[in-house]
């Protein structure tokens, strides 16, 4: 039996509908700059043609449910909502075939990545890593996963709103790369596993809350997530 210097942390789950087993997360993925329009506001313009997707990672130690309050964190005063659509793996899979991704898809979430814009800008302007910018505590919001078993979704509405007031609206029918080329491209790179969540991108319309704002987004035929932020500590 195996002892420890302390107890090592919890593993990392979400509710999922229908059920009272929860999924457990392996990884989280996150790819940027997968809608046109935010990659214009954020002065960087894709080309699908000569380019191929990319990628970050967050812990897992950031996800929080939907429905949570979080403290507006430190080292920011720019901090960023991102609203997305989450593709849950339910099964293993490496060097995939686009046409055979569906086979891994256990179901979809509604998340929310929260961003240091600040940082993150500072970084990517002088070439460093991400990391302060995005692998931020409590970042990851993830609503319950709904299950659609090697359903691909094609298109749907996304939004999202801050204290009521529409601040992203698009259609996932929008993304630049699509769910099944996501699937295949990161399976070039990694061995994917059931418990990966997949943060598939964000429309335009990203900006800051502040202490004391309430976020409510959604994607249609999925889920509703929330968040409240609240003073810094």
């Amino acid at each position: 039996m195996t002892t420890y210097l302390w107890n090592p942390p919890a593993v990392q789950s979400l509710p999922v509908r229908g059920k009272t087993d929860r999924f457990p997360i392996n990884r989280l993925f996150f790819v940027g700059r997968n809608y046109h329009a935010h990659a214009v506001e954020m002065g960087r313009p894709v080309d699908k043609s000569a380019e191929r997707p990319f990628y970050f990672t967050k812990a897992p130690q950031t996800l929080v449910e939907s429905g949570a309050t979080i403290a507006y964190p430190p080292g920011t005063a720019n901090y960023h909502f991102e609203m997305e659509m989450v593709v849950a793996i339910g099964a293993p899979g490496f060097r995939v075939a686009a046409e055979d991704a569906h086979q891994l898809i256990y179901g979809y979430a509604a998340g929310l990545d929260m961003t240091r814009r600040d940082l993150q800008l500072v970084a990517r302007d002088k070439g460093r890593p991400w990391d302060l910018g995005k692998d931020v505590e409590q970042s990851s919001v993830c609503t319950e996963i709904v299950p659609l078993a090697q359903v691909v979704i094609a298109q749907g509405a996304i939004n999202l709103e801050v204290n009521g007031q529409t601040k992203q609206s698009s259609n996932v029918d929008k993304l630049i790369w699509n769910v099944r080329e996501l699937i295949a491209d990161l399976s070039q790179f990694y061995h994917l596993q059931a418990g990966d969540l997949i943060y598939t991108g964000t429309p335009e319309g990203v900006g800051p809350v502040l202490a004391g704002d309430h976020i409510t987004g959604r994607v249609e035929g999925v889920a509703e997530v929330a968040l409240t932020i609240s003073a810094a500590e």
